[in-house]
């Protein structure tokens, strides 16, 4: 019978999931065309529209969520967050369910998130536009083979992310990114080494050009470590109601600490040294992470 009930559910949903965003789509490329009248204080109004749709469409996923998963959210660390700060936000990576669980956890607690694309992602057809219009940031990266047969482009991939991302000096920011740079697979994890547990190998580059771009602009570092206590979920098993309990858990830094300290150097590109040193301190976040995961894991799960 849980079955039967479980097919209906998720079906129910996931149609749910597809009017939403159908719904929001429309009005959010409308806006990003009109966010194309190339006058400041009319682009800085749409983008706060833009990013106020994206917000009421994770609001009402967050409902179907309620009505159609009942999935018990435990989260700890939030004290302190607020949508009127800049900040850098870093997670494990275990299902495409997470970025549900992300958007559910920090909606209207932090600024809607945003991920750094490549610059070409920008033709996407329609979705290219849109991610422009809420502001994701596009990457102008150079290939070490192109910047050796021209010096001349060295440092002008970072120079050109800085003054892309100049619009947030006056508008607060979310700054997402997934430092494994995959999902975790027991096959991926197999293929690394046996340093982690639970978690696969982080990987600083991304970090250190976001720190490099946006370093100054950016106040807080969001740590965030996301468990499943009843094994990863798809994305089928959390609509469809089988995924009981998801736990989430906060760690907070300041990024000017991190800047200030000889953890990181603007020096990140050019110098081995340094790029070794934030590696370092980066797998020392994430061996605490994995502790963190463990305990989690040998915690009981309640009876249901």
């Amino acid at each position: 019978m849980f079955a039967v009930f479980s097919l209906i559910f998720g079906a129910i949903s996931s149609i749910f999931y597809f009017l939403n965003t159908i719904f929001w789509l429309i009005p959010i490329l409308i806006f990003s065309f009109l966010k194309l009248i190339p006058i400041q204080i009319w682009q800085t109004f749409m983008s706060y529209l833009l990013d106020g749709c994206a917000t009421m469409w994770i609001s009402v996923n967050t409902l179907n969520q309620n009505l159609f998963s009942r999935t018990k959210f435990e989260v700890t660390g939030l004290e302190g967050v607020s949508t009127k700060d800049w900040y850098l936000v870093i997670s494990n990576h275990r299902s495409w369910v997470d970025i549900l669980v992300l958007q559910r956890v920090f909606n209207r607690k932090i600024p809607f998130l945003k991920f750094f694309l490549k610059k070409e992602l920008i033709w996407v057809p329609f979705l290219g536009l849109a991610w422009w219009a809420l502001d994701f940031p596009f990457m102008h990266r150079y290939s070490k083979a192109l910047i050796a047969k021209r010096p001349d482009l060295k440092g002008k991939d970072l120079e050109n992310t800085r003054k892309a991302c100049e619009k947030f000096k006056h508008k607060p920011v979310s700054i997402m990114n997934f430092v494994e740079g995959t999902r975790l697979t027991p096959e991926k994890h197999k293929r690394q080494s046996g340093q982690f547990q639970h978690l696969l190998k982080p990987k600083a580059g991304g970090i250190a050009f976001v720190l490099g771009a946006m370093g100054e602009q950016l106040h807080k570092l969001l740590d965030v470590t996301i468990h499943y206590p009843d094994g990863t979920p798809s994305y089928w098993d959390f609509v469809s109601g089988k995924v009981r309990r998801i736990q989430v858990q906060v760690k907070i830094q300041s990024v000017a600490d991190i800047i200030n300290s000889d953890v990181y150097s603007s020096e990140y590109f050019d110098d081995p040294r340094q790029r070794v040193k934030f590696q370092r301190w980066l797998t020392d976040l994430w061996l605490e992470k994995d502790k963190d995961l463990q305990t989690l894991s040998s915690n009981k799960a309640p009876d249901a």
